[in-house]
C-alpha cells in the first residue's frame, strides 16, 4: 500500500489543498440556517460545491504524475497501472469519506438541525464518489494540469447554478429544469430535500443510484490508461 500512503501525504502537500481539505469543510458546520431556502443550514448546501472543488484538486494529482512521466515509468516498475490508479482513488475516497463524517456529525455535535444525519452522510459519500469520478474522467482528456484545472473550475459554477445548489430549481424555466436533471448537483439537491422532507426510502435509493451510476460510468472513462 505504498502508493496509498504516498497519495495521502501528497493530498495535503500544499497550502491550497490543506484549506480545501480541512478549513472549508469545517467552516460549513458553523454557517447559519436560511429563512426559507435552503432547508438545511447554508453550510450543508455549500458543502456540495466544496466537494466538487476537492474532487478536481485530488484528481489533478494524477494528471501531474502524467505530466512528469510517472505513468510512463510504471511500464517498467513492479506495479501495474491498475494498482497505481486504484490506490490513489482509495486514498482520495478515504479523505472524502472522513470529510463527510466530520461535516455531518460535527454539525450534530454543534447543534445543527440535520433531520436525518445518517442518510445525509450517505448522500454526501455518494456525491463525493461521483464528483471524484467525473474529475478523473475530465483529467483523462488533458495533458496539462493547469489547463484542465482552470476550465473545470469555470464549469463548476455553471453546474452548481443549473443544478440548484445556489438557486432553487423551481425558479428555472421549464427548459432549464429538464436540463438540470442530467447534472449530479441536481440529484444532490434532491437528496438534500429528501433528508428534510422525504418519507419514501425508494426515492432516496433512486437518488443515490443515479449518483453511483455517474461514478461507475466516469470511473470507467477516466481509468483508461493515458501515457
Amino acid at each position: 500500500m505504498t502508493v496509498f500512503k504516498f497519495a495521502l501525504k501528497r493530498s495535503f502537500s500544499n497550502i491550497a489543498n490543506l484549506v480545501f481539505l480541512t478549513l472549508f469543510p469545517v467552516a460549513c458546520i458553523f454557517l447559519p440556517r436560511g429563512e426559507e431556502w435552503p432547508f438545511l443550514p447554508y453550510g450543508y448546501q455549500y458543502f456540495g460545491i466544496i466537494i466538487l472543488f476537492i474532487g478536481i484538486r485530488l484528481a489533478a494529482i494524477i494528471l501531474e504524475d502524467r505530466e512528469k512521466g510517472v505513468v510512463k515509468r510504471l511500464a517498467v516498475a513492479p506495479i501495474s497501472h491498475f494498482n497505481y490508479l486504484s490506490q490513489n482513488l482509495l486514498a482520495y475516497s478515504v479523505i472524502l469519506i472522513l470529510q463527510c463524517a466530520i461535516v455531518v456529525y460535527g454539525g450534530v455535535l454543534f447543534g445543527q438541525e440535520l433531520y436525518q444525519p445518517g442518510w445525509l452522510f450517505l448522500l454526501y459519500v455518494s456525491f463525493s464518489f461521483a464528483s471524484l469520478a467525473i474529475a478523473l474522467a475530465w483529467i483523462s482528456i488533458y495533458r496539462k494540469k493547469d489547463v484542465a484545472f482552470l476550465i473545470y473550475m469555470s464549469l463548476i459554477f455553471i453546474v452548481v447554478v443549473l443544478g440548484g445548489l445556489i438557486i432553487p430549481v423551481e425558479m428555472f424555466p421549464d427548459l432549464l429544469k429538464r436540463m438540470a436533471v442530467i447534472l449530479p448537483t441536481y440529484w444532490l439537491g434532491q437528496g438534500l430535500n429528501w433528508v428534510v422532507f422525504g418519507e419514501e426510502i425508494l426515492d432516496f435509493l433512486i437518488i443515490n443510484g443515479v449518483l453511483w451510476l455517474y461514478t461507475i460510468v466516469f470511473v470507467v472513462i477516466g481509468s483508461t490508461r493515458k501515457i
